[in-house]
């Protein structure tokens, strides 16, 4: 059964129950006060009886008596005897239950009428009157108006079943909106939501489930842009191993098959040598890859001037060769750092400096000191990159010139090697490049102060 259903019968049961006893009462209530009305009525028109009967003093004079008010319809009796000593005196009306009648003064209601008894005393004797004071019509009027409440109660429940039915599907629109919502999420329809119409409990329920789908689109975004990320990264791999694996298989047949002259012979041993070191270090720096997704970092008070200042004396026979220039700016001062880790950063960011550089050109290092760590800054005045490309520079095997990377021997797995050292750090690296005039190459590392 649905919810609605239940509902709607619960709130006509209720409403059926309200009303059943609240008219019960009503015309009860209304029957009750009636019948004290017309008992009050008896009382005062018994002893109009009793005031006038005391002053005669003969049975003929309270027969006469009584018969002048009955014919004149002075008294509102329907059956009237007196009675001496049980002989009756005078008898009037249709009323012949007088056994019915209890000795001693009393009223009492006894079908549909109210019935007298009392005894007077008079000039002559002690008499005894009976009389009968017809109610039936508080009965039929009871009777008249349980017909009408009768009535009153279908027609109320029919369109009580209407309204309640009505109004239960008014507030259960929103959970039936759910409903239709959550199957389409589980059809895959991530893009669906529930319209929030109002501020209650079903309003926030429905608000709340908006967050659920929001978070569970979102979610199921990043799953399938990690995917097609894993999917993109295989293939680069596939790739990369492909190229160098079909030159060194290619010259090695050709060495191993074929005579040569001793310079084609050393040409093929250098290319088979120079693709092997390529080989290389490309396994390198995946492994270096693989082992810092899971590296729980362990960190110690560096100087960054220190580090910077021996990262370059390394790297200056390669600048040299390019006749590029490097200024370095340090600030003094220590810093929570992995030395060997901050040493790779430096170096795979002057080196991704260095490509984008030809013959000549500058490159400026700085870093400065800061509350929770470090900043370092590499800019560089070469190519630069376009701005589609400086969201995905960071992603592994992403190259933004494919062909000029693969010359210089570049996998495109440095700077994804920079921007994981960088997240161990707790920091960020930002880029900013414009085509033809350089890159800045912005690092916040924030390891803590030493």
């Amino acid at each position: 059964m649905k919810f609605r259903t239940k509902m709607t019968i619960c709130m006509v049961w209720l409403l059926a129950l309200a009303y059943g006893i609240g008219g019960s009462l009503l015309i009860g209530s209304s029957f009750r006060a009636s019948l004290e009305k017309e008992k009050s009525s008896a009382r005062r028109s018994c002893q109009m009886l009793l005031n006038t009967m005391s002053v005669l003093d003969s049975y003929g004079s309270i027969s006469d008596t009584l018969r002048r008010l009955d014919s004149s319809g002075a008294t509102e009796w329907n059956g009237l005897a007196v009675l001496s000593n049980g002989t009756t005196v005078y008898r009037s009306g249709a009323d012949a239950d007088w056994e019915q009648y209890a000795n001693g003064d009393i009223l009492r209601v006894w079908d549909q009428r109210i019935l007298i008894s009392c005894t007077i005393g008079s000039g002559l004797t002690d008499l005894q009157l009976k009389a009968s004071y017809d109610i039936s019509s508080i009965y039929d009027q009871r009777e008249a108006q349980i017909v009408i409440y009768r009535g009153t109660f279908l027609a109320v429940v029919l369109v009580g079943t209407v309204l309640s039915f009505l109004l239960c599907t008014w507030l259960t629109a929103p959970l039936r909106a759910l409903t239709r919502v959550s199957r389409e999420l589980a059809e895959g329809n991530l893009k669906s939501r529930v319209r929030v119409t109002s501020g209650d409990e079903v309003g926030r329920l429905s608000a709340e489930f908006n967050v659920m789908a929001d978070k569970l689109e979102k979610s199921m975004d990043d799953m399938k842009a990690s995917m097609e990320r894993q999917e993109e990264f295989m293939g680069s791999f596939a790739h990369e191993l492909k190229t160098p694996m079909t030159s060194i298989i290619g010259y090695a047949d050709l060495l191993r098959s074929q005579e040569l002259s001793e310079q084609d012979r050393r040409d093929a041993a250098n290319y088979v040598f120079s693709e092997g070191k390529r080989l290389e270090s490309l396994s390198l720096k995946l492994l270096d890859l693989l082992v810092l997704e899971k590296e729980d970092l362990p960190m110690q008070a560096c100087s960054p001037k220190t580090l910077i200042e021996a990262t370059a004396r390394e790297f200056h026979p390669i600048l040299k060769q390019q006749q590029i220039s490097l200024t370095c700016r340090c600030e003094k001062g220590s810093c929570l750092l992995e030395p060997d880790l901050f040493k790779s950063l430096l170096y795979n960011l002057m080196d991704n400096a260095r490509k984008a550089l030809d013959h000549g050109g500058h490159i400026l290092l700085q870093c400065e000191i800061i509350e929770d760590g470090c900043r370092l800054q590499v800019v560089d005045n070469g190519r630069g990159m376009p701005e589609a490309a400086l969201n995905r520079v960071t992603e592994a095997f992403y190259r933004v010139d494919k062909s000029r990377s693969r010359a210089q021997g570049g996998a495109g797995l440095g700077l994804a090697l920079c921007r994981r050292i960088v997240e161990l750090h707790r920091g960020d690296i930002q880029f900013q490049s414009r085509e033809g005039v350089g890159t800045c190459v912005s690092v916040t590392l924030r390891g803590g102060r030493a």
